[in-house]
């Protein structure tokens, strides 16, 4: 695997700024509709912070091909095989062609969901409520455990020897980021570490963006990193598939519990279409499947709204002054 990128001038850019922006073509004549926080092109009619069916039928979605996507966090041809059970209980329920798409960035994955080019995904948690107001995401669904528990925890680990005992200790180091879009892997640790210890990126620390969570477990593990600020769900998978030994890091900061990955659909498919899509979720059998032996506390997807679930998101980006600007 790829050892960890180093920073880039474009993740820079929305470091130091702490707001996210993104530009995008084709934007479409705004109607005169309420939307909330939501672009220029969705209506929001209803208050449930996610886009309307459009009212015009010709802008009403109905592929012969659904195309999904799983969150950019870790290596796409691994989660090629752990999805393709779903994707042919979805091709049978939906009575479509169902093609997994393997996305590199969330940045690419809200475009390409924006654009037409992609149907159905799973958004992570930071890039969900950008998802949703600039690409017309509607998600419905997360996975959960048998007891309807969900989520993960945003962990800040340094190597095992490291001398860093406390996020205090990180004054003068190097933090790695994942990518600005991330929860976990940018806008808690910064709203975090800034509101709790008064260390604030750049100015206290120094900060790199390695872009995915596993690179920045792997840059820790191999000292290439000071500390890193991952989803500790990702890392525990890592541990279990022996590609990082648990004990070459050590955690010094656990959140607390956070809503994982955002499933959900676009906003202008055909609503009998959508309805099948939401029913291959909900019937989906997962003992025995690979999304089972791969996220292995759960058992199944729950119905969940953005408007309730990602509240406590919406809040930490609005500490950290991030803004959902579609251009």
């Amino acid at each position: 695997m790829a050892r960890p990128n180093r920073l880039t001038t474009m993740f820079a850019a929305f470091a130091m700024g702490l707001a996210l922006t993104f530009s995008f073509s084709g934007t479409a004549s705004a109607e005169d509709c309420p939307r909330s926080f939501l672009d220029k092109q969705y209506c929001d009619r209803d208050g449930d912070l996610t886009a309307d069916l459009p009212t015009d039928k010709s802008k009403i979605a109905n592929p012969s091909t659904i195309i999904f996507a799983y969150t950019p966090v870790e290596d796409p041809a691994v989660y090629a095989k752990v999805w393709d059970g779903f994707i042919q209980h979805m091709a049978k329920t939906t009575g479509k062609k169902v093609m997994f798409f393997p996305v590199q960035s969330n940045a690419a994955q809200i475009e390409a969901m924006r654009s037409g080019r992609l149907h159905v995904a799973g958004f992570n948690t930071g890039s969900n409520p950008i998802a949703v107001a600039c690409a017309g995401f509607v998600p419905f669904a997360m996975m959960a455990a048998k007891d309807n528990s969900y989520g993960y925890e945003m962990e800040i680990i340094v190597p095992a020897d490291s001398t860093i005992k406390t996020p205090a200790d990180l004054k003068g180091r190097t933090l790695a980021f994942t990518a600005p879009t991330s929860n976990s892997g940018f806008k808690a640790p910064s709203a975090l570490l800034k509101g709790e210890f008064g260390l604030i990126a750049d100015k206290d620390f120094k900060t790199a963006f390695s872009g995915k969570h596993d690179n920045s477990v792997l840059g820790v593990a191999n000292k290439d990193y000071d500390a890193a600020a991952v989803a500790n769900s990702v890392m525990v998978r890592m541990f279990q598939r022996g590609v990082v030994k648990k004990d070459a890091v050590r955690s010094i900061y656990k959140s607390q519990t956070f809503p994982t990955t955002g499933f959900g659909l676009a906003h202008n498919l055909d609503p009998a279409l959508a309805a099948k899509i939401k029913e291959a979720f909900f019937t989906f059998k997962w003992e025995g499947s690979e999304l089972k032996k791969e996220f292995k506390k759960e058992d199944k997807f729950i119905p969940i709204t953005h408007k309730k679930n990602w509240e406590v998101i919406r809040k930490i980006d609005a500490a950290n002054g991030v803004k959902y600007e579609c251009k």
